[in-house]
């Protein structure tokens, strides 16, 4: 990750936004465009009755790219929203953190 400057706003209201750089931003999108893609890929492998091994294997690559843009929107989330929050003496952040995490891992 490069060391970009980051400007966020992570106000505690009920309408939460996070400020990712252009740069980001576009990374992720550009991620979620290639696991779209993947995704009607599979279906169209399953609509062919394609062996069931190379299906599986197709799906599992897609979880691997979901897990890589979920590392990404971590590491910006606790760069930044999570530091300021516990700056602004909100420790209630860990705990939406690790329930966060714990679903992650499942």
């Amino acid at each position: 990750m490069s060391t970009e400057s980051h400007t966020h706003e992570c106000a505690v209201t009920s309408e939460r936004k996070s400020h990712h750089s252009e740069k980001t931003k576009n990374n992720l999108i550009s991620r979620l465009n290639r696991i779209e893609g993947q995704i009607r890929g599979v279906k169209g492998l399953i609509e062919k009755d394609t062996y069931c091994d190379d299906v599986l294997n197709q799906i599992s690559s897609i979880q691997s790219a979901l897990n890589g843009v979920s590392k990404l929107l971590l590491e910006h989330h606790m760069k930044s929203c999570v530091v300021e929050r516990l700056q602004e003496g909100d420790e209630e952040v860990i705990t939406e953190l690790l329930t966060t995490m714990n679903k992650l891992m499942k």
